[in-house]
């Protein structure tokens, strides 16, 4: 078993291993966010590392400890095979202080199964899967296409333009109602949203997380990051007591009022998992995941077309036969439309916005691979070498929507995963999956995207939570 030791400083990193030894790390504590934040940093340096020590090994940041698996044989069998031993979510300071052990992605055991059941039934209830939310997509992305048309043919930032459409859908389904793009109110919340995104990748919020009893006295951006998602969460406060004015249990309009209603038949109940608090991080939790990965994914499907004009002139050429101009995307075309099923395939591929998967943590000691780990190891899946292997993908470093077809019909690979696999897989994959298509296909449809006379762009990224593209503008030339 090699192990990693990587500094904060990055320039200092250094190796040391033991091949044959079982592998012995101390119990560590770290949040999805920690875990993304300071090994998404460096997961192009890891990278490497995996090419040079193989697939199981160990990482060292100051105290925080995790093992890195790496290869599709290795990940199935820790997340699907042997999926009860690394169920749970480790959870760190920023996160104990922020949201303590609510809401629906960093919860474990009882209380998140508990959630997540609740959650995937009022999503059910609210239209998943079902002909009415795809109809409120449809809409969105009408709105969506008449915003990017006010720009006329000029450049633009799409940034925020992407989150408010994708963030409606969800918004729809949690709070009821959608926001207009002019609504000055939420595109603050849509800013405080991408600004926690991204400072949860600085240094200073890292060094937190080692550090609290220090940090907290401090100042620096982790004092912002705090004060940030307190007043995302006073937002959702504020609508579920909005909720409260006027609820109605016999009229459930939804998650909130579903939520509300839950929490009536546990009055009293002091152990229930089901109270305003979790109520609040479930609410947020669906708000932010339902907003930043498919939004962060879209931004990269229209820089991708500017970058790659001759593969958007293959989309627009079988939008045009298969739907034309007039008729609204479907998923029920989705299946006649195989080439621009794999450009979003491939643009999650390249995009790889959660390189490190979201982290486990062994909930016993478990034997993988041979190697013995402690209970309470972090586990880190390393889906950017699997996007990237050269053995599963033809032109791995290239943007190619071949690797997802085969005689001129969509192909699905095995080695994407970028939902994850196995019960701790994203709840929203359905979701997400609908509104890739719906709001890609209706923008491809009705404008060409070009970068600007004067602006050169590249498919550099920003580092956070997320892997995103660096700030740029792009020209939506209507198409006639």
């Amino acid at each position: 078993m090699y192990s990693l030791s990587l500094s904060l400083t990055h320039t200092q990193t250094h190796t040391h291993f033991s091949q044959y030894e079982p592998l012995q790390l101390h119990t560590s504590a770290i949040s999805e966010h920690m875990d993304m934040c300071i090994f998404n940093c460096y997961y192009l340096t890891i990278f490497q590392f995996v090419k040079k020590y193989g697939n199981l090994f160990s990482l060292e940041l100051g105290d925080i400890s995790a093992v890195l698996i790496t290869g599709l044989p290795l990940i199935k069998e820790a997340l699907i095979h042997m999926d009860q031993n690394f169920g749970n979510r480790p959870m760190t300071p920023m996160r104990e202080r922020t949201f303590k052990k609510n809401g629906l992605i960093m919860s474990s055991g009882q209380i998140w199964k508990e959630q997540r059941r609740f959650t995937l039934t009022a999503l059910r209830n609210f239209g998943l899967g079902k002909k009415s939310l795809e109809e409120r997509i449809q809409e969105e992305a009408q709105h969506l296409t008449e915003a990017i048309k006010e720009e006329n043919g000029q450049p633009f930032d799409p940034h925020f333009k992407i989150n408010n459409a994708v963030s409606n859908i969800i918004c729809s389904i949690t709070f009821g109602e959608r926001f207009e793009y002019q609504d000055s109110q939420f595109q603050e919340l849509l800013k405080l949203l991408d600004e926690v995104t991204y400072l949860e990748a600085s240094k200073t919020c890292q060094l937190y997380n080692i550090f609290p009893w220090l940090m907290k006295f401090l100042p620096g951006p982790h004092q912002t990051l705090f004060s940030n998602w307190e007043k995302l969460k006073l937002f959702v406060s504020h609508m579920i007591e909005k909720h409260r004015k006027d609820w109605n249990p016999a009229e459930t309009r939804d998650f909130i009022d579903a939520y509300l209603k839950e929490m009536s038949k546990h009055t009293g109940n002091s152990t229930s998992s089901f109270h305003e608090e979790n109520l609040i991080c479930s609410t947020l939790d669906l708000f932010f995941a339902g907003t930043e990965t498919t939004s962060t994914t879209l931004r990269w499907a229209l820089l991708y077309m500017a970058l790659y004009p001759e593969i958007q002139e293959k989309v627009q050429a079988e939008i045009d036969r298969v739907i034309g101009q007039g008729q609204q995307p479907s998923t029920a075309a989705r299946e006649s439309m195989p080439y621009t099923n794999a450009v979003i395939h491939e643009v999650q591929r390249m995009g790889n916005i959660i390189p490190l998967n979201v982290p486990r943590e062994a909930t016993v000691d478990t034997t993988l691979a041979g190697y013995h780990l402690p209970k309470g190891t972090m586990i880190l899946t390393n889906l950017t070498a699997l996007h990237r292997d050269p053995t599963e993908w033809a032109t791995p470093d290239t943007f190619n929507p071949e690797h997802f077809l085969e005689n001129g019909q969509f192909k699905k690979r095995e080695a994407f995963l970028p939902f994850s696999i196995g019960k701790r897989a994203c709840l929203g994959e359905q979701l997400a999956r609908t509104e890739l298509f719906i709001f890609f296909t209706s923008l491809v449809q009705k404008f060409t995207f070009r970068p600007p006379n004067n602006e050169k762009l590249s498919p550099k990224f920003r580092m956070g939570i997320t892997i995103s593209p660096v700030s740029h503008h792009l020209c939506a030339v209507p198409r006639v």
